[in-house]
């Protein structure tokens, strides 16, 4: 419509209806913040959601990604990213927007499964042939053993590493003084702290530092199959931790921009056998049961623990380990 037919509907007393009629077809916009090793799966997963959105309500979505460490975005949302809609690695990144008052406090009752849609675990990647003849988190510590992991004080995947290595040891019966011995022996064969998990694999994979990639384990499906199967393998070790990568829509924003409604919806859609098709195809574990029967051949059984099994809440891991002073930088320091 230009602008003297608006003029003319205007002086015609129809000026309501006209500005409906208008916006009823304007496009919508959603930002979907998210965590380094996650773009893929949004990036299946947008044009699927907008397909739908669009026979649902007859209207367009465009949604634009924004991908790095899972702390350094959720620390750019809080500092005033409109972001529609979070899709982070760990409950303490969206729990800190809930902090600074831009996330609901129970984002977690939001949706389904804690408001966590998929499942993922923390697996190896080695150079093909496994030459450094690793199967387990004890073939980490070794010595001429080089681990590739991302930085814990920055990334979701970082602490994930940190945290199946620091459990694997409880888990398997030892005390938190052995946990602690193992990740001081652990991060002293990490050559380089990556920034994200993205930035790992990269290292790990086109500059050929390491002997293994600690990472998600979509992570991992996706490298051998972008840089092909005759260059790595994925090894399983005995036991590791359970990843819950969640969601949240993000308050301040969408009603500020009109949004919820969609916003709400995109995530929701994530939970649909559509949805959860598309996470599967990504090599994330699923919620949906038919789903994860017809995919059951993709993701090898693992033994498994939460992360409140051994370490009480993403809070108290958080405070103790990764926080200033903590744990890691104790660590980390004295041990290099």
């Amino acid at each position: 419509m230009n602008l003297l037919s608006l003029k003319n509907l205007l002086r015609g007393g129809v000026a309501a209806t006209a500005l409906v009629a208008l916006s009823a077809h304007a496009d919508t916009t959603l930002l979907n913040v998210s965590y380094d090793v996650a773009r893929e799966l949004y990036k299946d997963y947008n044009p699927v959601f907008a397909k739908y959105w669009k026979a649902k309500t007859g209207e367009t979505v465009n949604i634009n990604q924004s991908h790095g460490g899972s702390s350094k975005q959720a620390l750019s949302v809080a500092a005033g990213l409109e972001a529609d809609v979070v899709t982070m690695n760990q409950a303490t990144d969206i729990d800190l927007l809930a902090e600074k008052g831009v996330v609901t406090p129970d984002w977690r009752k939001k949706f389904p499964n804690g408001a966590a849609p998929f499942t993922t675990v923390q697996v190896f990647l080695v150079r093909k042939g496994n030459p450094k003849h690793i199967k387990d988190w004890d073939d980490l510590v070794k010595p001429g053993v080089q681990v590739v992991i991302p930085n814990p004080k920055l990334t979701g995947n970082g602490r994930y590493s940190y945290l199946a290595g620091w459990g694997s040891v409880i888990k398997k019966g030892g005390t938190e003084a052995q946990a602690r011995d193992y990740v001081t022996k652990l991060f002293k064969n990490v050559p380089v702290l990556d920034s994200g998990g993205r930035a790992a694999s990269v290292t790990f994979t086109q500059r050929n530092i390491g002997d293994v990639l600690v990472t998600f384990e979509n992570e991992v499906k996706l490298l051998t199959l972008e840089h092909g199967t005759d260059k790595f393998d994925v090894v399983y070790p005995s036991i590791t931790i359970l990843a819950e990568p969640p969601i949240a829509v993000v308050d301040k924003v969408v009603d500020k921009r009109g949004t919820r409604k969609i916003a709400t919806e995109y995530l929701n859609y994530l939970y649909s056998e559509e949805g959860q098709s598309v996470g599967a195809k990504n090599y994330f574990r699923v919620r949906n049961e038919t789903i994860a029967k017809r995919y059951a051949i993709m993701y090898p059984k693992i033994a498994t623990f939460t992360l409140d099994e051994v370490f009480g809440s993403w809070a108290k891991a958080q405070k103790t380990h990764f926080s200033d002073g903590g744990i890691f930088d104790q660590i980390y320091t004295t041990g290099k």
